[in-house]
């Protein structure tokens, strides 16, 4: 079963730590030490990158598909499955993220890589696993995903699974549900599945898993006058057609998925640096006859390996990897640190991520065909789908350095300005991505789908935006205060904002009002002083901040949960820009970074704080439990403000 490092406050001490907690005035030693951990982390290269851990499906996956292509080892196989071991549940459940409850599809995918592994269903931790999935409805309950890894190996009927037609991908952009609708990490997971579910293979698995059943009749269809229940039956019409299709048509629409799905392989051989649509590619062109000896399926399966990790605690894949991400909040925090602009660290990182700048065209551009490149994504390799976030992060960091951009940041500029959504919100890959009747597609149940504008990136573009005005850079003043008006008007009825890719409210307030200041929304505005009351209302007695990412599906989770540096720091950076540097509550949050601060000069965070999909899917990113309290303890040390 899995064991957990303990926080320096175990949970009966919280009151008690935090009372004898050394006084604030130790910030500065405990900013010197986590900043020196900080810079010890940096790569040669100039970069920075932790850990981007998620749940075990990725390495159950990682298994179905090695069984599927014929190429799993015993060797991968006894690591994986120690690693899945070891972060079961005592009451033999897999869960979403760190202290979750127990997860149907997730319980599935692991408990079926364990019988691969040999693992006896009569074993307790086999019994206990399969007893909570026919509890809770068995395979026949699972997410449409899980179905389809069953479907491969004929532990699933693909007769009972939803129909992704491949003609989908010959749709023009302007007809409603074609595939540019979709957010791109779904878009390119929709196309490789089209062609895996037009072929509908079947191989071996080699192991029963008919102890998952529960034998539940399928639920009832959805109302007729609802959209599922019309989308449900078109299902229904597109099963008849796909039992007797225009020959000709689904060949076209196979060699043009198959086309789309080819030109968007990247340098590291994978498609959109995500584990989903790079496993579901594979085996769609695997499908298509591409031998595993091909070029691409080669470069792809190597480029697997480095995702891949292996220690002492086993072998587990990274659904993603962070490096522009992380190397751009490890600056902004170096940089509120006050390391210096010329630090070499700090230049090494600048010239790094100037490389890293993508000069070429991708989905984007569907929705902006005259914008010029001009951006970061979230990986070493992802040409194809740069990302606002990023961007904005990275623009932020370099006005900490002492480094030509070689235009870098111009270009950036202008591209996340072209990316503004028509409400004068940013989103993360697509400008007005907000066609809600994707959610609705019976095949549609693995996450968010769409990516409508948001608080977080919003709110990092805005404070973008001023930051380049304060350094007497290019900037759009329009643009900015139509973001501002866009962040007020989204504001919750809690005075909380929305955190679409971290955990949650706290993410998403703690982004919004250093931004809102820093656009020069002053601090007495109602929007920010709502902020700071709902910021001081759930502060833990411990003095730090943390919500449980049941938030996303119970609003009663919001701003409640375990205490963590991470969320902490957001909840501090958010008052320090508020104006409340010396209110019991800054200081109270900057004694419990203090007091949990390890020897080393990090934070012990097992908890998840970032978000994938809202409700489904969840990381933890181990930088973000160093970045964000060196950052927040340099604004606290130095002066308390915003970056401007």
């Amino acid at each position: 079963m899995t064991t957990t490092r303990r926080r320096a406050l175990g949970d009966g001490e919280t009151v008690e730590a935090a009372a004898a907690a050394p006084p604030a005035s130790d910030a500065a030693s405990a900013l010197k030490k986590a900043t020196q951990a900080l810079l010890a982390l940096q790569h040669d290269e100039g970069w920075w990158k932790g850990e981007l851990e998620t749940n075990v499906t990725m390495d159950a996956e990682d298994l179905l598909l090695r069984q599927f292509l014929g190429i799993r080892t015993n060797e991968d196989t006894a690591a994986s499955a120690r690693w899945i071991r070891a972060n079961q549940r005592e009451d033999g459940t897999w869960a979403n993220y760190h202290g979750g409850p127990g997860e149907l599809s997730t319980t599935v995918e692991a408990y079926v890589a364990l019988r691969l592994a040999g693992d006896p269903p009569d074993a307790p931790h086999m019994a206990a696993a399969s007893g909570f999935v026919r509890d809770h409805g068995g395979i026949e309950r699972t997410r449409v995903f899980t179905k389809m890894w069953l479907a491969l190996f004929g532990k699933w009927s693909w007769d009972d699974l939803p129909v992704l037609p491949p003609e989908l991908v010959l749709l023009p952009p302007w007809v409603p549900l074609n595939i540019y609708d979709f957010g791109c990490w779904a878009r390119q997971t929709v196309v490789a599945l089209t062609i895996v579910s037009t072929y509908r293979p079947v191989r071996d698995l080699g192991v029963d898993v008919d102890e998952l059943r529960s034998g539940l009749a399928p639920p009832p269809p959805s109302p007729l006058l609802s959209w599922e229940g019309v989308l449900e039956r078109a299902d229904r019409v597109a099963r008849r057609y796909a039992r007797h299709p225009v020959r000709v048509l689904r060949e076209a629409a196979l060699r043009e998925a198959e086309r789309w799905i080819v030109e968007r392989q990247e340098a590291d051989g994978g498609w959109g640096g995500i584990q989903p649509p790079w496993v579901y590619s594979i085996i769609a062109l695997h499908l298509r006859g591409y031998a595993l000896t091909h070029p691409v399926l080669r470069s792809a399966l190597a480029g697997l390996e480095g995702f891949t990790i292996r220690d002492e605690k086993g072998r587990r894949l990274e659904a993603c990897q962070s490096p522009v991400w992380d190397t751009a909040l490890s600056v902004v925090a170096l940089g509120e640190a006050e390391l210096g602009r010329d630090h070499p660290a700090l230049r090494a990182a600048a010239r790094w991520l100037v490389g890293q700048e993508i000069a070429v065209e991708g989905d984007w551009r569907v929705r902006r065909p005259h914008l010029e490149p001009g951006g970061w994504a979230f990986e070493f390799a992802n040409d194809h789908y740069p990302d606002v976030d990023d961007t904005a992060e990275v623009v932020l960091s370099l006005l900490h350095c002492d480094e030509d951009d070689r235009g870098s940041v111009a270009r950036a500029t202008r591209w996340v300005l072209g990316m503004q959504c028509s409400d004068g919100g940013w989103a993360a890959f697509d400008v007005d991505n907000t066609r809600t009747l994707c959610r609705k597609l019976p095949f549609c149940d693995f996450g968010e789908l769409i990516d409508p504008p948001s608080a977080d990136v919003t709110a990092h573009v805005v404070e973008m935006l001023a930051a380049l005005g304060s350094a007497g850079r290019p900037t759009d003043r329009a643009a900015m205060h139509r973001g501002v008006s866009w962040l007020l008007a989204n504001q919750e009825p809690n005075g909380s904002w929305f955190g679409r890719w971290g955990a949650n409210f706290v993410y998403g307030t703690g982004a919004v009002v250093p931004a809102l200041v820093a656009a020069g929304v002053p601090v007495t505005h109602p929007a920010v002083r709502r902020a700071v009351e709902w910021l001081f209302s759930c502060q833990q007695a411990d003095g730090g901040w943390g919500e449980d990412l049941r938030s996303y599906d119970d609003p009663a989770w919001a701003g409640r949960g375990a205490s963590t540096a991470s969320q902490t720091a957001w909840a501090l950076l958010a008052l320090l820009a508020a104006g409340e540097s010396k209110s019991a509550a800054a200081r109270r949050a900057v004694e419990f970074l203090v007091a949990t601060q390890q020897a080393d000069g990090t934070w012990d965070e097992p908890w998840f704080t970032g978000t994938g999909f809202p409700g489904d899917f969840y990381i933890n990113y181990h930088l973000y439990r160093l970045v964000f309290p060196v950052a927040a303890l340099g604004r606290f040390v130095h002066g308390g403000g915003p970056h401007g």
